[in-house]
């Protein structure tokens, strides 16, 4: 069964551009609302929409975040044709949405516990929906660790969160990274993985959720394990393989299981029950 609101999960409804932030050379951050304001729906971390851009495309991206009823952010790397013509529009552009997809993040399992978040590049955008969730019910949650990297400096997404506000909140630690020396970052260099072994994180009632390149991941995975955290303590997200979103297009299936239905937010214990196909 798809998770769509509306009657007919093909059609999607208008919304409007309402903001554009410069994320990155080539990340942009997208705040969209209905035309007349509020949501087309209520997201959960992790959570995906489907976004058109007629007469281009659509392609589906993660929620980075959802502002109370008032706006939906979308973090947009662009890596092709559709992705080009998104970094082409200005404020005021009308695009079509549809959602949402997935099952996202447990955030209620996550209750207790502390939190490890480790993210490459635009894989902090659907990290950051549940880091933000965290924050706003901080309460509930435990000590909270962010480790993120990118390729350089000016990779880095969502900078202003990441070295003023995050750094901020209570019971959190921020690790900033990046792969190679460059002029004026006096912060950590080195590769994300290699970072997330330095800092060693205990395991001891902590849930890992990580999400980046495909290649990241794996070594991720890798050093998680080394530490002593169980395939039940990491998270993953396989949402790069979503395509319709509604379980129809078969794409996204691996076994007998369907991305977008059952997916995209998987334990490692989960993906391991799957052929190794993802």
């Amino acid at each position: 069964m798809h998770r769509c609101n509306c009657e007919n999960p093909l059609v999607p409804e208008i919304v409007e551009v309402v903001d554009i932030i410069d994320e990155t050379p080539d990340v942009k951050t997208f705040k969209v609302r209905k035309i007349g304001g509020g949501v087309p729906f209520n997201v959960m971390p992790g959570q995906l929409a489907m976004v058109s851009l007629v007469p281009v495309g659509e392609g589906m991206f993660s929620v980075s975040w959802q502002e109370e009823d008032d706006h939906l952010q979308f973090a947009i790397k662009r890596v092709g044709l559709m992705t080009d013509e998104l970094h082409r529009i200005e404020v005021g552009q009308k695009l079509g949405i549809r959602g949402p997809y997935g099952n996202g993040f447990p955030v209620e399992s996550c209750k207790g516990k502390n939190m490890l978040f480790i993210g490459g590049g635009i894989g902090l955008a659907p990290l950051r929906s549940f880091i933000k969730y965290c924050f706003k019910h901080r309460e509930e949650y435990g000590k909270i660790t962010i480790i993120y990297g990118s390729r350089s400096y000016a990779d880095l997404c969502f900078k202003e969160e990441l070295f003023q506000k995050w750094p901020k909140e209570r019971d959190t630690e921020v690790y900033v990274t990046i792969d190679k020396p460059e002029e004026g970052w006096n912060g950590h260099v080195g590769f994300v993985p290699s970072y997330l072994e330095e800092l060693n994180i205990s395991p001891e009632n902590t849930i890992a959720v990580t999400c980046g390149p495909p290649i990241m991941i794996k070594f991720v995975l890798e050093v998680l394990e080394k530490m002593g955290y169980t395939d039940e303590q990491v998270i993953t997200t396989l949402e790069m393989r979503m395509k319709c979103g509604i379980g129809k297009c078969g794409r996204c299936n691996i076994g007998s299981e369907y991305i977008c239905l059952d997916g995209p937010v998987f334990t490692l214990a989960q993906l391991k029950n799957l052929p190794p196909e993802w």
